[in-house]
């Protein structure tokens, strides 16, 4: 992939904040070795910041205990310690060191994700889209972006075996974002 980094030409400088309306934050997991099994959280946070130089920046919260899936129980046992653990570790976050974009909009941010205090480096792959001035003389950019990360390097090692072999949970869970940002200050 050819990469420029953004520059205030492609995206004007300033802050981007969350259109929580238009945005998602979500995951999926293969469970029972036959289906994907998928959840949401329905309360997030992310801001992208470029600079006078065009330096973009991009970091997002997520509240673990905003977390939707189809049966109570099963929320129940994901906020439990056996997963996420949402009274002692209330929050997902991601910051990125490093945003590059392609001539296509194809998009690449590397950067920090901790979930349960535990850290590590993930690389994101997807889209931007914009800016374009919507209604209300507003400026604003959409960012699609997906990765796959081990669950159990965050520890979140839970599973059971199946009667005849194998296990209830994959190891790798996609993480998916759909954000529209507004710009908010120039």
């Amino acid at each position: 992939m050819s990469t420029t980094e953004l520059t205030n030409t492609t995206l004007p400088a300033g802050t981007y904040r969350l259109d929580a309306v238009h945005s998602s934050a979500g995951f999926a997991v293969k469970h029972m070795v036959v289906a994907t099994f998928r959840g949401q959280f329905d309360q997030f946070d992310a801001t992208l910041t470029v600079d006078q130089a065009g330096k973009p920046s991009l970091t997002g919260v997520v509240q673990v205990d905003s977390l939707q899936v189809k049966d109570e129980n099963l929320k129940g046992h994901l906020s439990s310690p056996e997963f996420f653990d949402t009274e002692r570790y209330p929050e997902i976050r991601f910051n990125a060191s490093e945003i590059e974009i392609d001539q296509a909009g194809d998009l690449k941010v590397v950067g920090d994700l901790t979930v349960r205090d535990q850290t590590h480096r993930v690389e994101s792959t997807g889209t931007i889209s914009g800016p374009a001035v919507t209604f209300g003389d507003v400026t604003k950019v959409g960012l699609t972006l997906e990765t796959i990360v081990d669950r159990t390097q965050y520890g979140l090692n839970w599973n059971a075996p199946l009667p005849k072999g194998g296990v209830a949970l994959a190891n790798d869970v996609k993480l998916t974002v759909e954000l529209e940002l507004a710009l908010q200050e120039a």
